[in-house]
């Protein structure tokens, strides 16, 4: 399925101790993540994952998310993701952390405290080079035709990227970023 990486995994006291990925996820543990938002004006960049992701493969998201590795920084993080999913980097805003939890199928859960990050790009000149085996395809999208999508096609959408546009959705353009 997947390498085994560690993440930080959140105890019931608030510590962090090292765990599986695959782990976290089968037993649906609280733990560490980061998702991305890349703007132009209020344009989302979003991606649809890759079709042999081992959860929510084919599936539109925020333009990319991850969890940190363990001992990892969480800025580190999101600037590797972004190279390892997009094949750029660009300076990020750190924003507010969130929590939800989510059946992302295949017996597999997502219980997550995630940093926020954006940022503001120009979409002429940012060169995306998306990373086979990560992301099948971008696009830049507005607000509105999101929603709508959203609405008219929940399930061509991750869980969490419809969680944060439902609970959060200051966060899903760029007047929040």
């Amino acid at each position: 399925m997947t390498d085994s990486i560690y993440i930080p995994a959140i105890a019931g006291d608030g510590s962090l101790y090292p765990i599986e990925k695959m782990q976290a996820h089968l037993d649906g543990q609280l733990h560490l993540a980061v998702s991305v938002f890349v703007f132009d004006g209020d344009l989302l960049l979003i991606q649809k994952r890759a079709s042999t992701k081992y959860h929510c493969a084919g599936l539109w998201a925020n333009t990319c998310c991850t969890h940190p590795h363990w001992e990892e920084r969480i800025e580190d993080c999101a600037e590797r993701r972004l190279s390892e999913e997009l094949g750029f980097t660009v300076p990020l805003t750190r924003h507010q952390t969130v929590e939800y939890a989510a059946d992302v199928g295949q017996g597999l859960r997502e219980h997550e405290r995630v940093t926020l990050f954006s940022a503001q790009v120009d979409s002429r000149t940012l060169e995306i080079a998306p990373v086979e085996g990560e992301v099948e395809e971008t696009r830049w999208i507005g607000p509105r035709e999101l929603m709508r999508e959203v609405r008219e096609r929940p399930q061509d959408f991750t869980p969490w990227f419809r969680i944060y546009l439902q609970r959060f959705p200051g966060l899903s353009f760029a007047e929040a970023a």
